[in-house]
């Protein structure tokens, strides 16, 4: 019997989940047996679980999880070195040079174990299954649209929150753009995906002026004035070998219309990270970078925006990725066979 276990998330500001009380009573229903950790911060209750059907563990328990379940969470595991043994399903930025995830990777070697990326998990053609993308875009147009508001005040933004639904965001935003003067104009990159996708339909809402640029805008290369005429530029695409550069080092010291740039997709210490003017992701209590003071430059590039929304994030998430845990028994074949091929592949290269 396949033995899935659902950790309890351990980053701070982390509310999300993978799957729900629904999905739980469902995988159960077809004869896995699933153990959900208790959460102090899990945006969707423990009782709703213990409803379902699921076994219920202590919070953090799951290194002492039998050997052959299935660990899986989103955000990243405890940085403590020790050896990684279970099969894991998560989000391990590993695949892109970055650092931590050569450490990451050196673990799972030292203990037997396998990540299953939740980043490279995908179809037959390529297409990821399952995706934050929407919500991350939705959370990450708000965090820019307030580090412009703040300017606007003579300050740089302090410290964001959890939001109790999309309303709450949308109606806190509404109400200070009511007190300018006018609405900032935005650059979106990646417009058509559902990451740019989110962010649009924020700014549309709240009345904002859009531009919208996706692989057709962008297929001349690089460079693009048209970031530095506008007063936002969002991207909203992954770092990937080919990337162009849309905003190059010397940005900050341009002249520019351009106040603040939300890099969304936040990989600033890949090599392929398409904005050069940082290189270390922001966090909640400190969401806005400073990299030039007059006119001012913010960078904002907080890297689980969703959590923001979390009860919304988390339910669109589980219902795309639920089919694939359906067949999470079999490790050898489909989307899960070709993750576990892209994990043996970057292992192979340390």
């Amino acid at each position: 019997m396949t033995h899935l276990w659902v950790r309890a998330e351990q980053r701070t500001h982390e509310q999300r989940v993978g799957i729900t009380p629904e999905g739980v009573a469902a995988l159960i229903s077809q004869g896995m047996q699933i153990t959900v950790e208790e959460s102090a911060t899990r945006a969707i209750k423990i009782a709703a679980y213990r409803d379902a059907g699921a076994s219920i563990a202590a919070e953090g328990s799951w290194p002492d999880a039998p050997r052959d379940a299935i660990i899986f969470g989103l955000k990243e595991l405890p940085d403590d070195g020790t050896a990684l043994v279970h099969h894991h399903i998560m989000f391990g930025h590993a695949y892109k040079g970055q650092p931590s995830g050569q450490v990451l990777l050196e673990r799972f070697k030292a203990g037997g174990g396998t990540l299953l990326d939740l980043e490279y998990l995908v179809d037959s053609d390529g297409r990821r299954v399952a995706a934050f993308g929407y919500w991350a875009g939705y959370a990450g147009a708000a965090v820019a649209l307030m580090c412009w508001l703040a300017q606007q005040d003579g300050k740089k933004l302090g410290s964001v929150q959890v939001y109790g639904g999309a309303e709450a965001l949308r109606d806190d935003l509404q109400a200070k753009l009511t007190s300018q003067k006018g609405t900032p104009s935005a650059l979106i990159i990646g417009a058509l995906g559902r990451v740019g996708t989110g962010a649009a339909d924020l700014y549309d809402t709240l009345g904002m002026e859009v531009t919208k640029w996706d692989m057709a805008e962008t297929a001349r290369g690089a460079p693009f004035p048209e970031v530095l005429a506008h007063e936002i530029f969002l991207n909203c695409i992954l770092a990937r070998p080919g990337t162009p550069v849309f905003v190059p080092a010397d940005t900050p010291t341009r002249e520019r219309a351009l106040r603040v740039i939300g890099d969304i997709a936040c990989d600033p210490d890949s090599d392929f990270s398409p904005i050069k003017v940082y290189d270390s992701v922001t966090t909640w209590e400190d969401p806005a970078l400073r990299v030039h003071e007059t006119p001012p430059l913010d960078v904002t590039a907080i890297d689980n925006l969703p959590s923001m929304l979390p009860v919304e994030a988390s339910i669109d998430f589980a219902e795309q990725l639920l089919p694939s845990l359906r067949g999470v028994d079999d490790l050898s074949s489909g989307v899960w066979g070709r993750a576990m091929a892209t994990f043996r592949d970057h292992l192979a290269r340390l």
